[in-house]
């Protein structure tokens, strides 16, 4: 339908009043705009009500005519988003796929930090020194099992000593070059180490089998071991410090007492390495040379009759040391009394004299 088969094609406006009514529009709509951005008035307050007035009414009007350009940009960016959305999957793919390596190396490096921190953390009481240390091989079997650790001679160790990781004791060292160590598990058939029940105090004996759990022989006392004590090493024998945590007692499928083992909560690839010898190294050479006594060399000074008491007993002894010597000089200046003689024995007496027998016939 055009304009003019409309209601209003008979109505016509006058060219002056539509260009008079421009005019008036385009002149209040300057002088609105002079009102409200002028800023070098001299006199503030003759403009502060209308400026306030033509704040107040442009405000709603603004927010109202600014409504139309915000939901005009927000459906241009959501058309260029629809249009663009391929590219923009495919950019996002790539960048998923190379920082994926990024995420695993992050991923292993924090877990190889948090073993770092527990086994730094270590401490022993009292304090033992301490080697770190990397497992690289392995030698397993039906009967051995042992490792090889990247620390050796050059950094203290030495055979036998203890080897343990961030949860317990994993084994001892039974052979080391400059370089690189043996290290026998708990779990070896050849592996023996004395133990104690935390619970009890109770004496055992850990032998390994080859199996993953360790057995424990020769308990001393009835009723010592219970399932789920506590294993901690002895040291009797010199060889392991007292205390290390070893692991849990539990009852085997055979009957025997068998050990859960604390080092077998983590991998067994970093490892410290106890740099003990015997039990000397743990004790202070100067708390055992000082003086049992050394607190009583400040005792107070005794008092006017205390010392004068100790004055007459020392003379009275000095008294007693002189005459003894005294009577020593007397012994030795007199002269040896005169010898007398020694009395006669007694002679025995002569035996009578036999007579010859008469005869009857006369004198012979």
């Amino acid at each position: 339908m055009a304009f003019r088969d409309g209601p209003f094609e008979n109505l016509k406006v006058p060219l002056a009043w539509t260009a008079a009514a421009a005019v008036i529009v385009v002149v209040i709509a300057s002088l609105a705009l002079i009102v409200s951005d002028r800023r070098d008035v001299r006199d503030h307050d003759s403009y502060t009500p209308v400026r306030a007035g033509f704040d107040a009414v442009m405000g709603p009007v603004s927010g109202v005519l600014a409504a139309p350009v915000r939901w005009a940009g927000a459906l241009t960016d959501g058309v260029k988003g629809y249009f663009f959305a391929v590219s923009e999957n495919r950019r996002l793919k790539a960048e998923v796929a190379e920082l994926q390596p990024w995420r695993d190396q992050a991923i292993a490096l924090k877990n190889v930090n948090a073993r770092y921190e527990a086994m730094l953390g270590l401490r022993t009481e009292p304090a033992v020194a301490m080697v770190t240390a990397r497992s690289v091989s392995d030698a397993r079997g039906p009967f051995v099992n042992a490792r090889l650790i990247d620390a050796g001679s050059a950094k203290g160790v030495r055979i036998g000593n203890p080897v343990i990781n961030e949860h317990g004791l994993v084994g001892r060292i039974v052979g080391t070059t400059g370089g690189v160590s043996r290290m026998l598990l708990l779990t070896d058939v050849a592996s023996r180490t004395p133990v104690l029940i935390d619970r009890t105090d109770a004496r055992a004996m850990l032998t390994g089998d080859g199996s993953g759990n360790p057995r424990l022989e020769y308990i001393r006392g009835v009723g010592a071991l219970q399932a789920g004590d506590r294993v901690l090493s002895s040291g009797d024998g010199g060889g392991f410090p007292r205390g290390v945590p070893i692991g849990v007692a539990a009852k085997g499928i055979d009957g025997s007492w068998r050990v859960k083992l604390f080092s077998d909560r983590g991998a067994i690839d970093y490892v410290r390495v106890l740099l003990f010898q015997d039990f000397g190294q743990l004790v202070n050479p100067e708390s055992l040379n000082a003086a049992p006594l050394a607190g009583l060399g400040t005792a107070p000074a005794p008092d006017a009759a205390e010392a004068a008491a100790i004055d007459d007993a020392a003379a009275r002894r000095a008294a007693q040391r002189d005459a003894a010597a005294a009577r020593a000089r007397a012994a030795a200046a007199a002269p040896p009394p005169a010898a007398t003689p020694a009395p006669a024995a007694p002679r025995p007496a002569a035996p009578p004299a036999q007579t010859a027998p008469q005869t009857p016939g006369g004198a012979l």
